[in-house]
């Protein structure tokens, strides 16, 4: 089926006034394209397109990372130019760098908590009452009858009637 895909697809692009610009090739062999806006046969205007065309075409081959991020970023429109190899290969190299930087700092920090671990006391248990936006945290628990003491006042816990008393 593969074979009569193709064919299709050729045949397809040349009635359709559809023409492939290639707009450039990665380190792995994956080539892109552009096809600018054009008009078809009906005078509709058919957007632009841009399509990559994986070095293997098998999709069982392709694994996540076979697409460099800034080829994806074109890809995805949110970058209006086509990368170079040039910057692919700046960008990866400066991911490799925070890499190895960040892996330092985690190993830095993990011995500078392990000193200071054997230096501090364990912490103390403390026991929480309530959630924190409760209006009686870190209070005691509110009464049925309200409270006041002049500038604070503290309503007490209210239970609705039952209705066939309260109807009678």
């Amino acid at each position: 089926m593969g074979w009569s895909q193709d064919l299709f697809r050729a045949l397809w692009r040349a009635l359709s006034k559809e023409v492939k610009e290639l707009a450039g090739t990665d380190q792995f062999g994956n080539k892109y394209y552009y096809i600018p806006e054009y008009k078809n046969w009906r005078g509709q205007t058919i957007r632009e397109k841009r399509i990559v065309e994986a070095a293997s075409k098998r999709e069982i081959d392709y694994e996540v990372g076979n697409i460099p991020t800034e080829w994806e970023a074109w890809i995805r429109r949110t970058r209006k130019t086509p990368p170079t190899l040039e910057e692919i290969l700046k960008n990866e190299k400066y991911r490799e760098e925070v890499k190895i930087k960040s892996q330092e700092f985690y190993e830095r920090e993990k011995l500078l908590s392990k000193e200071s671990n054997e230096l501090l006391a364990p912490p103390v248990e403390m026991q929480i009452k309530g959630h924190a936006s409760a209006p009686h945290f870190g209070k005691e628990e509110p009464s049925e009858a309200p409270t006041s003491t002049g500038k604070t006042f503290q309503p007490g816990s209210w239970m609705p009637q039952d209705s066939k008393r309260h109807n009678q």
